[in-house]
């Protein structure tokens, strides 16, 4: 019997490295799915007692009926006892806004709702706050922005260098208006002026509604200007310093709450356990093809927000 060639030893050395590498990932697939089991049945346990619920806002903010059926299920929900919104965002669509005011609204007459605000905290995002019954944000924190924004591109100088003429047949004078050949003037402007400033009067009403403002001292402030959250309370923008523990604390010495009740997250939804992996190739690939990360889409129309990428 002759010995094994030096490429026959080759050929086994490699097959038991594959055999290890297999086994190894075999072992962590085992691992990964035991500890999803336990996390799971550990959220299901977590969740069937009394709890404080948060709803997290981030991004760009445009409207979603599955978000407001999440609101309404939490007004149904005994158990949860109160609802901390976390918020972090530009702001978004006006309609986004409105719908996310009126849903937490509601909410609010159920049960208590306060409102943290993270990095930012801006224009339709701040809308969202003061539907809630007490707002925190950090000293450092971005607030305000209150006001709304109709953005028009003219290309026509850029199309007339390019050799591109365009034309329509319109059922009205103001129908497709503006044209993005055309600088916003005449009669297409006043209908778009018209529009901001439906919006923006409801928006400062809520504003000093809520706030407990004049409307003259609300109209001051909004004038699309930021500010920070230690500005943000002396202009009565906000209420308080802090973050979630602080507002748990106010929950507790206000609402009669646990302090150490569980806060488990009602919304968004969690995916499941091994969709981090594809929510992780669609941010990298959303990002290498210029699209922006999580939570950003392209608006076109009314909207109140900060900054229209959403990417500060």
């Amino acid at each position: 019997m002759t010995d094994p060639s030096p490429h026959e030893y080759l050929a086994a050395d490699r097959y038991r490295r594959s055999r290890g590498l297999w086994r190894i990932l075999a072992l962590l697939a085992a691992v990964v799915a035991v500890l999803a089991l336990v996390g799971r049945f550990a959220f299901a346990e977590q969740t069937g007692g009394e709890r404080v619920a948060r709803l997290v806002v981030s991004g760009t903010i445009t409207t979603d009926p599955e978000r407001s059926k999440a609101i309404d299920d939490l007004i149904e929900d005994d158990a949860v006892r109160a609802v901390i919104v976390a918020i972090n965002s530009p702001g978004g669509t006006t309609a986004g806004g409105e719908e996310l005011y009126e849903d937490l609204r509601r909410l609010a007459e159920a049960k208590p709702v306060v409102s943290t605000i993270d990095e930012l905290g801006a224009s339709a995002a701040y809308m969202t706050a003061i539907a809630t019954d007490r707002i925190f944000a950090r000293r450092l924190s971005i607030v305000g922005s209150i006001g709304v924004l109709y953005q028009h591109v003219n290309a026509g100088k850029l199309l007339e260098t390019i050799g591109v003429d365009l034309d329509k047949v319109a059922s009205g004078p103001l129908k497709a208006e503006p044209d993005f050949d055309e600088p916003l003037v005449g009669e297409v402007r006043a209908s778009l002026t018209e529009l901001v400033e439906d919006s923006f009067a409801w928006f400062v009403d809520i504003v000093a509604e809520r706030r407990g403002l004049t409307r003259p001292a609300t109209l001051a402030l909004a004038d699309g200007r930021i500010m920070t959250g230690r500005s943000g309370i002396e202009a009565g923008l906000i209420d308080a310093i802090g973050g979630e523990y602080e507002a748990l604390a106010w929950l507790a010495a206000e609402h009669g709450l646990d302090a150490d009740i569980p806060v488990v997250t009602a919304w968004p939804p969690e995916s499941g356990e091994f969709n981090w992996i594809g929510d992780l190739l669609g941010s990298s690939v959303r990002r290498a093809i210029g699209l922006g990360g999580e939570g950003t889409v392209m608006l076109d129309g009314l909207v109140s927000l900060w900054q229209v990428d959403g990417t500060q």
